[in-house]
């Protein structure tokens, strides 16, 4: 489906560290509201719904959340 590879876009080089920057991107990715709550918040609507079309879209939606991280 898709080929996942671990490098950015363009180079990154941080001059001057900010902890309060660091600490709001990390709980994006994984603090209550970040990506794998998310997915994993898709993949629990999923077995309540009772169209297949409907679940197929939240497996697709959680699928691709998880991807990400």
């Amino acid at each position: 489906m898709w080929t996942y590879e671990k490098k950015l876009q363009y180079p990154v080089r941080i001059k001057t560290p900010n902890a309060k920057t660091a600490k709001y991107i990390i709980s994006q990715l994984g603090g209550p509201d970040g990506e794998l709550a998310a997915s994993l918040r898709y993949m629990n609507q999923r077995y309540s719904m009772k169209l297949d079309k409907v679940k197929g879209v939240l497996t697709d939606v959680s699928t691709e959340e998880s991807a990400r991280r």
